[in-house]
């Protein structure tokens, strides 16, 4: 729970489960980090992925019909 309520930074699972396989020398994998971090109810909500596509109009040019 040090790693977790820890003011260096907020760690998500994959770390999380790095963490503690070097400091505490778990064999734990990350799968399992998840699901006890879910249960316990400390995961940040992920971000959206925002995708922008170019417009690929053709600006010059006036289109009568298709292909």
């Amino acid at each position: 729970m040090e790693l977790i309520s820890g003011e260096s930074g907020v760690y998500g699972y994959r770390k999380l489960c790095l963490r503690l396989r070097s400091e505490y020398a778990l064999q734990i994998n990350k799968k399992k980090v998840y699901r006890l971090c879910k249960e316990l109810d400390v995961l940040q909500p992920q971000r959206e992925v925002k995708f922008h596509y170019p417009r690929k109009l053709a600006r010059n040019r006036i289109i009568t019909e298709s292909n």
